[in-house]
């Protein structure tokens, strides 16, 4: 019998696999309400707000098609009569097809490759035509955002056994290992000059590590590649030391040094999705077995120290759980409540002259003890793919 990635935590830690199973379960019962059936889509964000006698009232802001393409990749995993229920009452195959359809009309490269890429794990006969829309659309020599060029590269892995994408794909690759910084682990924000400012290209975030690290160990899993895989595990092993005494996955790093510029705010998607689901692919492609980093970041969904320990109590702020089952949400993140972003702004340009340079009483000042009442779909879809998932199939 196969383990899976649930088996594997319940017989590591009881209590986190039924934390697992609990968010699961949210996701599934959140994810109808995000859906918009006019439009077959889902929403960017809901947002809620606190009624004084405590209940709360839930606002669907936005679309997303990037949302919607995460929420089919994720939702592949479940049975077809519960991928129904999420998917507005398609299946994961037939909501690609609505999102292929759509493709003509897509103008962001990003939002392209992750509707190829559900397109190649959902088997759907336009595969070709979705990955000519990501070609027309990434445009030779020009820089991309690096979590976006990730993507293009997870989506032609995917696509490798049934499409000849092998000229694209050593492309892809190429672009993102050489997007890194001298002999740093960690990826930048971008794949060249011209997107980020100067004075800020050195930061860069935890998605443009996870989504690179996902996407190089996807490339060797499916054609075998050392050297990818060697990336993915150098940037994997980096974000794990660096990984915080409470299981927190940072925010910012500085990608020359691969350090931590900023680490709030702390993203409760990066906790019990963005970084399972991309250190899973690693280990099943062969990689080291990150799985006790996984478990730290996943307890932290209950275990909130910014929230619960001895730095909120001295700063008198009162506990709030960031799971609500009855609502069907996770609350997106736990933050500092600084104006404008202003610790990260005034971090990275610190750390572009200094690296090492911390500003600490910025700390004591913006302690990161607010809660972003908002909960997006993506951070669903992610969640089912990083716990119902396996090996690229």
């Amino acid at each position: 019998m196969t383990t899976t990635r649930l088996d594997a935590l319940a017989a590591a830690d009881r209590p986190l696999h039924a934390l697992a199973e609990r968010l699961l379960a949210v996701a599934e019962a959140g994810l109808p309400g995000m859906y918009v059936p006019g439009d077959d889509t889902f929403v960017f964000t809901r947002a809620g707000t606190a009624a004084p006698d405590g209940s709360w009232h839930l606002e669907q802001r936005g679309t997303s098609t990037r949302y919607a393409a995460i929420t089919a990749l994720g939702a592949q995993y479940l049975p077809e009569a519960r991928q129904r229920a999420v998917l507005g009452g398609h299946s994961a195959e037939e909501y690609t097809g609505l999102l292929v359809q759509r493709l003509p009309a897509v103008r962001n490269l990003g939002d392209a490759a992750l509707i190829a890429w559900a397109a190649a794990e959902t088997g759907h006969p336009k595969l070709s035509d979705a990955l000519e829309r990501v070609a027309a659309l990434d445009e030779a020599g020009r820089p991309q955002y690096t979590v976006e060029a990730a993507w293009v590269l997870s989506a032609l892995a995917a696509a490798r056994g049934t499409v000849d994408v092998e000229k694209r794909l050593t492309a892809a690759r190429d672009r993102l290992l050489r997007a890194r910084i001298g002999d740093s682990p960690l990826f930048p924000h971008a794949t060249g000059p011209g997107l980020v400012p100067w004075y800020r290209s050195h930061v860069a975030c935890f998605a443009d590590q996870t989504y690179p690290l996902q996407a190089l160990a996807r490339a060797h899993a499916g054609g075998g590649d050392p050297e990818a895989l060697a990336a993915s595990e150098a940037c994997a092993a980096r974000i794990c030391a660096l990984q915080g005494d409470g299981g927190q996955w940072w925010w910012h790093y500085d990608a020359r040094r691969a350090g931590v510029v900023e680490g709030y705010p702390v993203y409760s998607v990066h906790q019990h999705a963005m970084a399972p689901t991309a250190l899973f692919d690693l280990a099943d492609a062969g990689g080291s077995d990150f799985a006790a980093a996984i478990r730290s970041g996943l307890r932290w969904m209950t275990d909130v120290p910014e929230l619960t320990g001895p730095a909120a109590a001295q700063a008198g702020s009162a506990a709030e759980p960031l799971i609500l089952d009855e609502l069907g949400v996770t609350w997106r993140k736990v933050f500092r409540g600084d104006p404008k972003k202003a610790v990260r702004a005034a971090r990275g340009l610190t750390t572009r002259v200094v690296p090492k340079a911390r500003l600490t009483p910025l700390d004591r000042v913006f302690r990161p003890a607010s809660v972003d009442r908002e909960c997006r779909p993506y951070e669903f879809g992610w969640m089912l793919h990083a716990w119902l998932g396996g090996a690229p199939r």
